[in-house]
């Protein structure tokens, strides 16, 4: 058990005070019952969810479902998104999961702290450069932006996935950020994404 030392609130206690019946809610009970840290993402999940379920389905479908990239990289360019927005909570539970499904947490602390001198393949830095571009200044994307990821050896499916992993994770990053959800342990970081890569993100 991973005991929590002292769990800062998040900044809206309208919110994380009125968790409605779910399996988030269930979550944060059990975890308030023994005193043991927990993700705080999870009351934004609980306070409205008829409204969170679709979410959550559709970051399982996009993010742990067969596709054209691999879980690893969708993964790891989650991390990479948002260490480029400075959400602490979202970078450290993506660099577990990426680093489980991997085995190489060195690779990915290296692809998070300079991507262009890591050990990535040059293919997927074009892919993670791409989603630099998505997160930073994607008002500036053109068709011309396709044709290096094409080069690399990349189809249009995977362009689509890149892409909306991307953007789901700028609009993760916002949402926690804002409302202040907290980083917790590596230690629970670790727990948690063994169980994401395992059996992904429905509960």
């Amino acid at each position: 058990m991973t005991v929590a030392k002292s769990m800062e609130p998040i900044y809206l206690a309208g919110v994380e005070n009125d968790p409605q019946p779910s399996p988030y809610a269930e979550l944060i009970k059990a975890a308030q019952a023994n005193g043991s840290e927990y993700w705080q993402i999870w009351h934004l999940f609980a306070f409205r969810p008829e409204m969170t379920i679709h979410l959550g389905r559709f970051t399982h479908a996009l993010m742990f479902e067969p596709g054209p990239i691999p879980p690893a990289l969708r993964e790891l360019i989650a991390a990479y998104t948002s260490s480029l927005n400075q959400c602490a909570f979202c970078m450290s539970s993506h660099a577990a999961v990426t680093s489980h499904l991997l085995h190489d947490e060195a690779l990915v602390q290296q692809v998070l702290e300079d991507l262009e001198s890591s050990a990535l393949p040059e293919d997927e830095k074009v892919l993670l450069r791409f989603a630099r571009k998505v997160t930073q200044e994607s008002f500036e994307i053109t068709e011309e932006d396709m044709s290096p990821l094409h080069e690399a050896g990349w189809d249009d499916a995977s362009i689509y996935y890149a892409i909306t992993v991307s953007a789901l994770f700028n609009f993760y990053n916002r949402w926690i950020s804002s409302t202040g959800v907290h980083p917790v342990s590596s230690e629970n970081h670790s727990l948690h994404a063994a169980k994401i890569a395992q059996r992904g993100y429905i509960r």
